[in-house]
Formats: C-alpha cells, structure tokens, sequence
C-alpha cells in the first residue's frame, strides 16, 4: 500500500492495487472518512450493523454513504448478546450522559457507553464476510482519543494489533485489518475528512439519535469541538 495524505505529522494511505476492500460503516463521522480513504484507492463495499443500538438513525447515514460512494452495502443484524450489561447505548433503561469524552476518560471504571466487546464482533464478523466476498482488506475506523486512558479498550493499539493478527492468521493470510485514523484525534479526522471531500452534513453521530442533533451527549459535544479546532461549523443541525 502506496501513496496518501498528510494530517498533521502522519501519512494516511490512500492508494492500494485493485483489490477490495470492506468498510465498517456505521454511518458517523469517522467511518464515512474510512469509506472515502477506501473509495479512493479502489473497490470498495461496506458492512453496518444492527446490534440494537438506540441511535438507529445512523444507519439511515449508513446507507447514504455507500450509495454515495458507490458501494454494495451488507447489513447484518446481530443477536441480543450485548443487552443488560449496563451499556446506555443499548440498554433501554440506561440514560444516555450528558459528559465529554475526557470525563469518561477520567471518570474510574467502564464507560457507561461501552458496549461490551461490541468491536470484537463486529470485526470478527466483517473478516468472514470479506473472505465470502474475496475483499482484501477490513477498514476500522478506530481513533486516537477513543483509545486514551482505556475509555473504549476494543479501539486501543493493543486490541488492534490483536484482532489484525488474528483476522490475518485466521483468514488464510487472505484479509487484512487496516486502521487508517487509529493514531489522529478528532479534529485531525475532520481535516483528513474536509481534504477527501467527506460530505459530513449527510453522516450521523448523535448517541440520542436525535434531529437535528442533542448537541449534549458524548458524540455530540466531540463531534463539535473536531470542527471548531479547525476553524469550521459542523454541517449537521443541533439542538443546543
């Protein structure tokens, strides 16, 4: 893999040979920047998920987004082995806080909006679907400032390396995990995003599954600052 993009002091990839690759696309901001990378290096499908999250709204986004960049989207629905962990992304009793990321990474213990080994599954998932459709790569989108302090331990570079030996091991040598944002913040996201031509204003982020958007909930309140550290307004509409 050749060629790319400069963000900051880092290198994106943005060229491949012709294979295919498969994105996790869950319709948010950091996933529709993965599928723009992928799309521009070569064949591309994607993969979302319905793991009975709240914010389905999402997968409305989702699906734009493949059509947007001419991708075959595969939707998989997985079983209820999530619920009753206490996750305030899927339980239906549990309120969704209105906090930053850097309070969940301060504050002791699990994320309230951990969902447990939620990424385990989903990669795991898109690795057999990758071999099914003879795709080369599985693109995460995965970031810096969701691994710090272990807020969400199945995007950090240790969990990485490990699912990326294991797919490449336990595929043949065939499929590849390629996690192009895992070392960019945020806001480094949304310039890599503005420089692809990413349309942010279609993707969705908001854990209330709300619109026009809480403006309040974790995604929110980062989404926001990623934009105002570069000296721009996030296109999508906000309550507060």
């Amino acid at each position: 893999m050749t060629g790319g993009v400069y963000v900051g002091d880092a290198a994106v990839p943005t060229t491949r040979s012709d294979e295919k690759a498969l994105v996790l696309c869950s319709g948010g901001m950091d996933s529709a920047v993965c599928l723009a990378l992928a799309a521009r290096a070569g064949p591309v499908e994607t993969i979302n998920f319905n793991y009975k999250q709240k914010h389905q709204r999402e997968r409305g986004a989702a699906a734009f987004l493949s059509g947007y960049y001419n991708a075959r989207l595969h939707r998989v629905d997985l079983p209820d082995v999530f619920q009753g962990a206490g996750s305030t992304l899927v339980d239906v009793d549990k309120e969704t806080p209105s906090v930053t990321y850097e309070e969940i990474r301060d504050t002791p213990g699990i994320s309230p909006t951990y969902v447990p080994y939620r990424n385990g599954n989903l990669l795991s998932v898109a690795a057999a679907l990758a071999l099914t459709i003879k795709a080369n790569y599985v693109y995460f989108g995965a970031h810096a400032e969701d691994a710090r302090n272990w807020a969400y331990p199945d995007c950090s570079p240790e969990f990485i390396g490990a699912m990326a030996n294991a797919i490449y091991i336990g595929t043949y040598h065939q499929v590849r995990l390629i996690t192009p944002l895992m070392w960019l913040t945020k806001g480094e996201v949304v310039q890599l995003g503005t420089v692809l031509g990413v349309p942010f204003g279609a993707t969705h982020s908001c854990y209330r599954d709300a619109y026009p958007a809480c403006g309040t909930c974790p995604t929110c309140v980062e989404r926001k600052k990623a934009f105002e550290v570069n000296g721009m307004v996030d296109p999508v509409p906000y309550v507060s």
